[in-house]
């Protein structure tokens, strides 16, 4: 009897896009090869082998699919049957508006389920250099952490220099050690998200000369040092360190992750907070919280001094300090056609921050898309690219050809990438016109692309 079942794609990295495409692919019937390199090379920035890792924060941020463009792509993404979006719905914290995670109990469950699919073989070992060329379907969701050697293959085959930015993560606190005489449980404008309360963030107050003191301290306190190829490496905008911000202007913070609208101090009713610092739930138990926004690049020990000036934080224990890593990405606009594949090789179809989306569910989004156009071609049928009316189209428009190739930087998803509505509509009335259309747009494009 003749073997009619397709070929396997090998899909190369096992964080959010790698995880996601070979999810696609196998709910497709097509049989996936997926190369995780950890725990046989480490990472700058992984602390565990599991799939689909999330190193830095643990928000998936925005969860409102009515007036955000975020929330839209979740609710996109899960009406495309996103293993991402069902893990982190399985395992969401509280967290106001946002949709936030339990990062061991998703990332295991991520792990669990691409681990007992018939069809997914996960294969531990890097991938060096090029994939072998009888690999003639591949994905490469190698993430920011791309290794040294795939990465200079890749700029030999393209003769393009990779981009490169950094990405500082954010430190963890216990919350037993956080002094709720001082602090209070609030979310900003009282709101509640997915399991939440409107008491979801730990918020921490500064008085104005307390602030003072603590933007001259992450001012001059002492940084990593980079090493000499690192020196020009720019930084992406929306992720930059909170020292680099303070640099900035004394005022930067209290117009930014600092901010103290919609938040009022029971401590202190009558004054309005200068400057608030929120700490966001990292775990289920709720043991653990995060300091949004405090992504630095501060040594270890100076972390500890500066961020026990903040009031109610003067006795906290740290789960993890705050770190540092570079990433890299490709010049996507030039290098990828309209379905990801690289031009110049086209058996290589690349996805999550490697090809210069920002953000975990941006990446996620990204090898949803890969995965199925993979599938597609591996099964003989053509699949067209989502309408640009959705956000997965407006994502993938805008990392294939829609940004300028000379200019390209990271981009998280927003409303301005979306192909425009009526004028006439404005405010928020023009955003919900934009999720109203992307959601009736999304529903043909699946229509054209089921799973087995």
């Amino acid at each position: 009897m003749t073997d009619t079942s397709p070929r396997p794609v090998h899909v190369i990295g096992g964080g959010l896009a790698g995880s996601e495409a070979a999810w696609q692919l196998a709910a497709r019937g097509v049989p996936v090869v997926l190369h995780e390199m950890r725990p046989v090379r480490a990472t700058e920035a992984h602390q565990t082998d599991r799939l689909a890792e999330l190193v830095c924060s643990n928000s998936l941020r925005s969860d409102d699919a009515e007036y955000n463009a975020v929330g839209l792509l979740h609710e996109e993404m899960r009406r495309c049957g996103s293993l991402i979006l069902r893990c982190a719905d399985a395992h969401k914290v509280p967290a106001g508006g946002a949709l936030a995670v339990d990062r061991d109990g998703f990332a295991d469950a991520v792990t669990g389920e691409l681990a007992q699919h018939p069809l997914v073989t996960i294969e531990r070992g890097e991938v060096a250099g090029l994939p072998p060329e009888e690999w003639d379907s591949v994905v490469v969701a190698t993430g920011p952490l791309t290794s040294p050697s795939l990465a200079e293959a890749i700029r030999a085959l393209t003769g393009e220099q990779s981009l490169a930015f950094f990405d500082a993560i954010a430190p963890i606190v216990y919350r037993e050690s956080v002094d709720l005489s001082k602090a209070w449980f609030q979310s900003r404008y009282d709101k509640p998200g997915p399991g939440g309360t409107g008491k979801d963030y730990i918020n921490c107050a500064f008085e104005k000369d307390e602030y003072r003191a603590f933007i001259d301290a992450l001012i001059t306190g002492e940084k990593v040092d980079f090493k000499e190829w690192e020196k020009d490496t720019p930084y992406f905008e929306g992720c930059l360190p909170i020292e680099v911000m303070a640099e900035r202007g004394v005022d930067t913070l209290r117009y930014g992750p600092m901010k103290p609208v919609g938040l009022t101090n029971p401590h202190r009713p009558e004054r309005r907070p200068y400057a608030v610092v929120q700490l966001r739930q990292d775990n289920a138990l709720g043991t653990l919280y995060n300091l949004v926004g405090f992504q630095t690049k501060l040594r270890h020990a100076e972390q500890l001094r500066i961020f026990r000036m903040i009031p109610g934080l003067e006795n906290a224990e740290f789960a993890r300090l705050g770190g540092l890593h570079r990433n890299t990405f490709l010049n996507s606009p030039r290098l990828l056609d309209g379905s990801l594949r690289m031009k110049a090789l086209p058996r290589l179809r690349f996805a999550g921050q490697v090809t210069g989306c920002e953000g975990y569910v941006e990446s996620a989004a990204v090898g949803l898309l890969a995965g199925r156009f993979t599938a597609a071609e591996r099964l003989g049928r053509g699949l067209a690219a989502p309408p640009q009316t959705t956000a997965l189209g407006a994502l993938l428009n805008h990392i294939t050809g829609g940004a300028e190739a000379e200019t390209f930087q990271p981009m998280n998803v927003n409303f301005g990438l979306f192909p425009p509505v009526e004028e006439r509509i404005k405010g928020r009335d023009r955003k919900l016109a934009y999720t109203r259309r992307a959601l009736a747009d999304l529903a043909g494009w699946l229509a054209e692309d089921p799973p087995v």
